[in-house]
């Protein structure tokens, strides 16, 4: 059976997710569903890469994530954003919405955002940089986030070197 636009992109955004597990197995990471590790959290190490993390949007609505490291050993709390569009689609429209939700909503100080595909519209990847970057839309009164985009091929040299 033929799968819809909307299928197509679900999946290739699951590719990508399935890339970034591996990263963390290789460096001896736990990965864990946050719905599990939150009702027992002394069942599980302290090296964690726990998955489907919610928090609370922008829209006071649940939203998820699709990863959180949990780290002792590196002293790690940083949440992982994936978003992946091949071809033309929505994606890259909801950056914005993404970014607001990252400064206003995620309640960790530090994000990754992997960003790639290869489809997004020019110039979205380069507005989200500027946008963490110059700290876009931040009030004064809101904690100071650690916001980094990367494509895959970044995030990977930031977990080999970050993992040591």
């Amino acid at each position: 059976m033929a799968r819809t636009q909307g299928g197509t992109a679900n999946h290739q955004g699951r590719i990508l997710e399935r890339t970034v597990v591996p990263t963390f197995e290789a460096h001896g990471f736990e990965v864990v569903a946050y719905s599990a590790w939150k009702k027992k959290p002394a069942n599980y190490g302290t090296e964690l890469l726990l998955k489907h993390v919610p928090y609370r949007t922008i829209y006071n609505q649940n939203g998820y994530t699709e990863f959180l490291i949990k780290s002792e050993l590196f002293g790690l709390n940083v949440r992982i954003e994936c978003k992946w569009q091949q071809s033309s689609g929505s994606v890259d429209e909801k950056l914005p919405y993404l970014y607001l939700n990252c400064i206003e909503s995620m309640p960790e100080t530090d994000i990754i955002i992997i960003a790639g595909g290869g489809g997004m519209k020019p110039g979205a990847i380069p507005w989200l940089k500027e946008a963490v970057a110059k700290k876009k839309y931040v009030s004064l009164d809101m904690p100071q986030k650690n916001i980094r985009v990367f494509s895959i091929e970044e995030f990977m040299t930031w977990a080999n070197r970050t993992l040591r």
